[in-house]
């Protein structure tokens, strides 16, 4: 006997509603202006019946062969933990960067003095589950971009500086967990996440349908 719809959990019907959505989207049976209109209802939504009726209309099921390519592009890139517990990171009068599936220390210590530093977590393998980032910030800049299923804790000291922290922390308790702690002294400190989940849904449909020889549209704002 099957669970009735509304027992359901929301977030399980959602992900089944994204997932048909996509795969429907990159066998071109709707629009780009559909599917991006669809996937925005879907996202928002908080009713187990309007996320069904949001795709009652399509014909195809995401299958294995769909299920393996979500989970290559949408998985964190993990590996067993080695050597690299710390790292330090120096921007004296020049930058510095680690970006692209670079190995996340346990711990990382920023020095930035007349400098700017970037660290884009995106594409980073992690090793560990809590990461620790220490700043010391004087007269420089410190950017930070992490993917949305991570959680970001900030506690930094500004002297006449600043510190952000954009990040919804909306990601579970199994997540990574990345806190931020220093100092900042005329300086700027941003976190962010670098493409939404929306959008990391439209580049995986998108590239699906390329896969599949078919043309990506570009979204005119309307629904065909």
């Amino acid at each position: 006997m099957s669970v009735k719809l509304e027992d359901r959990p929301i977030e399980q019907v959602r992900e089944e509603t994204v997932d048909k959505l996509i795969i429907n989207y990159s066998h071109a049976i709707i629009s780009a202006e559909a599917f991006e209109r669809r996937l925005d209802d879907a996202m928002k939504s908080e009713s187990h019946q309007q996320l069904i009726d949001l795709v009652a209309d399509l014909p195809l099921e995401a299958d294995e062969s769909y299920d393996a390519k979500k989970e290559r592009s949408f998985s964190l890139n993990y590996q067993s933990a080695s050597d690299s517990n710390e790292e330090k990171l120096f921007s004296i009068i020049g930058s510095n960067s680690r970006e692209g599936q670079w190995v996340v220390p346990k711990k990382l210590n920023i020095v930035g003095v007349l400098g700017s530093t970037r660290l884009d977590f995106s594409d980073a393998i992690f090793q560990h589950q809590n990461i620790e980032v220490k700043i010391a910030s004087i007269l420089s800049s410190v950017e930070i971009f992490v993917p949305e299923h991570v959680n970001v804790t900030l506690r930094m000291f500004d002297i006449i500086g600043s510190s952000e922290n954009d990040v919804p922390n909306m990601a579970g308790k199994q997540a990574p967990r990345i806190t931020i702690t220093g100092y900042s002294v005329l300086g700027s400190l941003e976190v962010s996440v670098k493409r939404t989940m929306k959008e990391k849904f439209v580049a995986f449909a998108n590239g699906l349908r390329e896969a599949l020889g078919f043309q990506t549209q570009p979204n005119k704002n309307s629904d065909s």
